[in-house]
């Protein structure tokens, strides 16, 4: 394919990750404008990890066998893209806290539906030797939309919404719009993909009856049969993720004590961090966008294992810089590393894995490889209160350990041996 065309089929991530970027910036504020206490954070966002741990292997597997004449795997992000819009209209509108985390529940389970098809896609669009041109645009996507994301409410306010005008049940109006906006990119997103890029036709002899039990059955022989590459991966991943993981549910709250002095959700001074806790997030993933272009010609001097491996580096000592900030401008250094690390996940690892797998499997792989970000989440949702507690329940001590855990992804992608060809 031409670039151009590349650019094309990954329209559709946009979509995708500017709803996850939304999540990843306002989820927190919203639980604690309904409610929450600091602690119970990471339970409140339990719904992607379980999600993704039962949804996406089942879905990649059923999506190797589908072979409907929209082609095997636009069925179902058509689908999931659909669902998300609609939870991402209705979320900012929830009166209850339940009723919150029951919406982020249906819209993780709508984006897992959507999110590994479209990796497999790329998978089976391109020839091998644009694997990692094919990652790297969608990283870029995920920088440019999150970017986006991140910065609406604040763009909205710039724009002459007032930043301390609330909905009926506390969530800021500009928050409340953007889910809105998020909500339409996500299917017109989608649609230009669909529009724009066929998939290549299935050959019958190919596709085997579809059915959950087959799927299950594809899952555990892909499981069995696990190239090496795709197990030294997923020790890095559990740190990696754990990383993130931390980072999103704790940041505003670490940005809102350590510039002033409060983590209560009536305090006027919270929305202002909330507000910048988005301005620093568009930040990163604008890096994330510029560097998921500069590292293709990277990619083949350095490496994906090592290049994964310094960016990571830098990624965990900006997260580790930033509790100890006080001036808002100067969160933009760490914010460099962070995204240059944000870059890399979301393309080196993929391109990885894309040249160590079988390419009729695809889908069963990107959704066993997926359960590596979400297990990670999983057992952080477990444990991150334990910490918090230990920790002296600060929310700036859960980003320092957010730092560490991702300098330690950075040492064990240092030792990842990925498959020799990886062209760009």
């Amino acid at each position: 394919m031409r670039l151009w065309q590349i650019f094309n089929m990954n329209v559709g991530f946009f979509g995708i990750q500017f709803g996850f970027g939304l999540q990843q910036g306002f989820m927190s504020p919203i639980y604690k404008y309904l409610g929450a206490e600091d602690a119970s954070l990471p339970l409140l966002w339990l719904a992607g990890p379980v999600t993704g741990l039962l949804i996406q292997p089942l879905i990649g597997a059923l999506s190797d066998r589908t072979t409907s004449r929209f082609g095997r795997r636009t069925p179902y992000f058509v689908v999931g893209a659909i669902l998300c819009s609609a939870c991402l209209f209705a979320l900012p509108g929830s009166g209850t806290l339940w009723m919150a985390a029951g919406l982020l529940w249906v819209l993780d389970a709508a984006a897992n539906v959507t999110m590994e098809p479209y990796r497999a896609f790329v998978n089976d669009m391109l020839p091998p030797a644009q694997h990692a041109a094919g990652f790297m645009v969608q990283s870029a996507f995920t920088g440019l939309s999150q970017t986006l994301a991140y910065l609406m409410p604040s763009m909205l306010v710039m724009l002459g919404m007032h930043a301390d005008r609330t909905n009926a049940h506390g969530v800021p109006a500009a928050v409340e719009v953007a889910f809105i906006i998020g909500g339409v990119v996500s299917v017109a997103s989608i649609a230009w993909s669909v529009y724009t890029t066929r998939e290549s036709p299935v050959v019958p002899d190919e596709a085997t009856p579809l059915s959950l039990r087959t799927a299950v059955l594809d899952v555990w022989t892909a499981v069995r049969d696990m190239p090496a590459t795709m197990r030294q991966l997923a020790a890095m991943m559990l740190f990696q993720w754990y990383a993130m993981f931390c980072y999103w549910q704790y940041v505003a709250l670490s940005l809102a004590r350590a510039l002033y002095g409060t983590t209560n959700a009536h305090d006027p001074h919270f929305t202002d961090a909330a507000l910048l806790s988005g301005r620093i997030g568009g930040a990163y993933n604008f890096v994330a966008f510029v560097m998921a272009f500069a590292m293709l010609p990277l990619l083949r001097r350095v490496g994906p294992a090592r290049l994964h491996a310094a960016s990571l580096l830098l990624g965990g000592l900006g997260i580790v810089a930033v509790p100890a900030i006080t001036t808002p401008w100067l969160l933009i250094v760490p914010m460099i590393g962070l995204g240059i690390a944000w870059a890399s996940m979301m393309g080196n690892p993929y391109a990885m894995l894309a040249s160590s797998i079988p390419r009729e499997r695809a889908g069963v792989y990107m959704g066993i490889f997926n359960t590596f970000i979400v297990v990670p989440m999983l057992i952080q949702v477990l444990t991150v209160r334990v910490f918090y507690r230990l920790l002296g329940n600060d929310p700036r001590h859960i980003l320092l350990l957010a730092g560490v855990a991702l300098c330690i992804a950075a040492a064990l992608a240092w030792r990842i041996r990925a498959p020799a060809a990886l062209t760009v």
